[in-house]
């Protein structure tokens, strides 16, 4: 009888531990732009800026599949960035203030018409390094790309 509720006990620990790993691994996507930079001061991190089209830019779709919705990118967002989404959507509404934003930052950055277009920034908003469509290697090709490196 001990030994049944000692495993109860461990198996619960286990799916504990995994629940909080899963949380930390989980970093949300911002879209509000100052709060981002603010975050990434004061985590001492650079922000990610997606320009995305979610719902109609191929590119993007595959980049959210195969990219963004992996434990590896994820467990290193959680870890280096904030991340933030700016989102262009055709077929789903955004509010006008996040439209005004993402609009204004659209010119701020000089993004032109293709997307995606990925933008790693210091916490003051400064452009590292900037990146016009999709990425090659998965998230280890992005990773890479973020660390400056070759994939």
């Amino acid at each position: 009888m001990k030994l049944s509720a000692f495993r109860h006990l461990a198996f619960a620990a286990f799916l504990l531990l995994g629940c909080f790993r899963a949380a930390a691994a989980d970093t949300p996507w911002l879209t509000d732009y100052t709060q981002a930079l603010q975050q990434a001061k004061a985590e001492n991190r650079n922000v990610l800026l997606d320009f995305t089209g979610s719902d109609w830019c191929p590119v993007c779709i595959q980049m959210e599949k195969e990219v963004f919705n992996t434990p590896q990118f994820r467990d290193y967002a959680a870890k280096n960035l904030v991340l933030l989404r700016l989102d262009f959507p055709v077929s789903k509404p955004i509010p006008a203030k996040l439209k005004e934003q993402n609009d204004h930052l659209v010119d701020a950055y000089g993004v032109g018409d293709f997307f995606p277009v990925f933008i790693l920034a210091d916490p003051s908003g400064k452009v590292l390094i900037r990146n016009v469509g999709h990425v090659d290697g998965g998230p280890s090709g992005f990773i890479a790309m973020l660390q400056g490196k070759k994939a």
